[in-house]
């Protein structure tokens, strides 16, 4: 395939991920089932506190239908790992220090459409995890380029209950959008243990980034490709086990709602000046398209089987963690981090793609120019 063609097709993939995907309806619609029947999930009842979202209330079943609870069967209580996002029927966003400690990718396994962790009820459904692909620059010990995407082992039906979210993209104005939301089954206080069982929900305010990364909030440990959002005084925000899940707002004067940022970290729990940290999806827009479009495993890669092994193999693309690694004991203990695998030698494709990149980034630049369109 040539370049043009490969433009072409990286075009349309854009506009499946801001706007449609097979799973047959557009991104970003909340439809809340009329009726809900509970069913306790197959894989073990447990009761459990309603620990919570600081400051947060219970959402309703199908409120947010394209979060996910990421989960291991070795943690303690509800399983639950971190959230996700689900932005195309096989591929899940979410955070990479999720998988700081995961020696074994192939038994995490994703529930989605559950609101209620212990009785997801009849329309859940459940995923195992075909790979996991960190961000090349991912940094533990600071959370800087804190994304990931997973790879189901086989797409999700979508149903009233079960829709893609929207990625902002970089012409999306997301510093005018007010009506911001998180959601998440994390901790109500960082005392707290455990996860919640019920998926709670909260409304913020995005914080100016200067502010943000100010003296007496966060003191320079803000990145460019970060969002901040709470509130001044705290109160109201992330916490544990909120992880990877998303940062949503809604479009002025529409329906949709767009996963504008990744729960990444925060110091504490609603702290006073110390909201919570996100990763701005629309700083790495053009990475989540790259990696769906040229999947090394996906049916719909553009590319040779020789390109799409260098996307897997090369440090300038991702992290690659196999699932055919041999079974080792996760949780509970310390466990040292896994470092994903990675690889010096690059094939004859590295050089083309490179300068691909380079070329969409200058020609996005220049459009930006011309047209005047800024990412905040």
């Amino acid at each position: 395939m040539n370049w043009l063609g490969l433009l072409v097709l990286l075009t349309v993939a854009g506009l499946v991920l801001g706007t449609r995907d097979n799973c047959g309806g557009s991104c970003g619609l909340r439809a809340v089932p009329v009726v809900y029947r509970p069913m306790t999930n197959s894989y073990g009842h447990v009761a459990y506190g309603m620990t919570r979202i600081v400051g947060g209330t219970g959402a309703k079943p199908g409120a947010w239908p394209w979060i996910v609870s990421i989960q291991h069967p070795w943690v303690p209580g509800l399983r639950h790992i971190c959230g996700g996002s689900l932005i195309r029927a096989e591929w899940v966003l979410t955070a990479a220090h999720c998988f700081d400690e995961v020696r074994e990718i192939s038994m995490v396994y994703v529930v989605i459409g559950a609101t209620q962790l212990t009785q997801p009820g009849p329309e859940a459904q459940i995923r195992r995890v075909k790979q996991v692909l960190m961000h090349q620059s991912y940094n533990p010990d600071d959370l800087s380029y804190d994304i990931a995407l997973l790879e189901l082992n086989e797409p999700v039906e979508c149903s009233p209950s079960i829709q893609l979210a929207c990625v902002a993209d970089t012409t999306l104005k997301v510093s005018n959008l007010n009506n911001c939301w998180i959601a998440g089954w994390g901790s109500t206080t960082a005392r707290s243990i455990g996860s919640s069982d019920h998926l709670q929900e909260a409304k913020v305010h995005l914080i100016d980034l200067q502010l943000c990364n100010s003296s007496f909030w966060y003191a320079g440990k803000i990145r460019n490709h970060n969002l901040c959002a709470g509130y001044p005084q705290g109160n109201i925000g992330t916490c544990k086990g909120d992880s990877g899940g998303p940062l949503m707002c809604q479009e002025k004067n529409g329906d949709h709602w767009w996963v504008v940022g990744i729960t990444s970290w925060g110091k504490g729990c609603a702290r006073a000046r110390r909201p919570g940290v996100y990763i701005s999806t629309q700083q790495f827009y053009d990475w989540i398209l790259f990696l769906m479009s040229l999947s090394p495993d996906g049916s719909s890669s553009p590319t040779s089987r020789a390109c799409r092994h260098f996307l897997t193999t090369s440090h300038l693309w991702s992290h690659y963690i196999s699932i055919s690694q041999a079974p080792q004991k996760l949780w509970p203990g310390a466990i040292p981090s896994l470092k994903a695998t990675t690889f010096s030698e690059v094939n004859f494709c590295s050089f083309p793609i490179k300068i691909l990149v380079e070329f969409f980034t200058r020609v996005k630049e220049l459009l930006q120019l011309i047209f005047g369109q800024n990412t905040f």
